[in-house]
């Protein structure tokens, strides 16, 4: 994947969301720095600080937390063309609590913390990006929520086959079991039916 095409994703995506002329485009995409993060590398461990939002261009980035008896658990998984921070320890400028790391070989742009919020003061249109995010992200938690509140396993497994296959097509049953909240047991003989 070459640098230019990445940054044309990149381009393409910040513009599905907000309307930045040529000029301010170019001024944001400029903080963004190519990164190759190998399978399974830990971009972000629990207590260190959230320093960059990541554009996952190709791959899989995964945020999970490890619960007091060692057990994993899966927040969220951004694929292609998506954006991945621990945002809690980003927004706070707090040590994290959970872990981000790369599930393939994964190419991302990512931007520092501090461009990013300089960046918020300077262009209107990036504080409606971020913005979007947020709310994004805040309708994510919502349906993870719901999600364990108020289905059974089945349900679960059969609503992630419909809005994200991938998870499925591409990740281990142990991943996919720990954002499911089941044992990848459960998970396997599901699959077979």
């Amino acid at each position: 994947m070459e640098e230019i095409d990445v940054y044309r994703q990149l381009r393409q995506r910040i513009g599905s969301v907000t309307d930045l002329d040529d000029k301010l485009m170019d001024e944001v995409l400029r903080y963004f720095k190519l990164y190759h993060a190998r399978r399974n590398e830990l971009l972000l461990t629990d207590g260190s600080l959230s320093q960059y939002m990541n554009f996952v261009c190709k791959g899989c980035l995964r945020i999970f937390f490890i619960k007091e008896d060692g057990q994993e658990v899966t927040r969220y998984f951004a694929f292609e063309n998506e954006f991945a921070t621990g945002l809690a320890s980003f927004i706070n400028e707090e040590p994290s609590v959970e872990y981000t790391q790369a599930m393939e070989q994964t190419i991302i742009l990512r931007i520092y913390r501090k461009d990013f919020y300089m960046l918020l003061s300077l262009i209107p249109g990036w504080e409606k990006f971020y913005r979007h995010y947020l709310e994004d992200a805040y309708i994510n938690n919502i349906a993870i929520f719901r999600r364990e509140t108020t289905k059974d396993a089945e349900k679960r497994y059969k609503e992630l086959l419909d809005k994200s296959p991938l998870v499925v097509k591409r990740l281990p049953n142990k991943v996919v079991a720990s954002y499911l909240n089941m044992s990848p047991e459960t998970l396997s003989r599901m699959k077979r039916r």
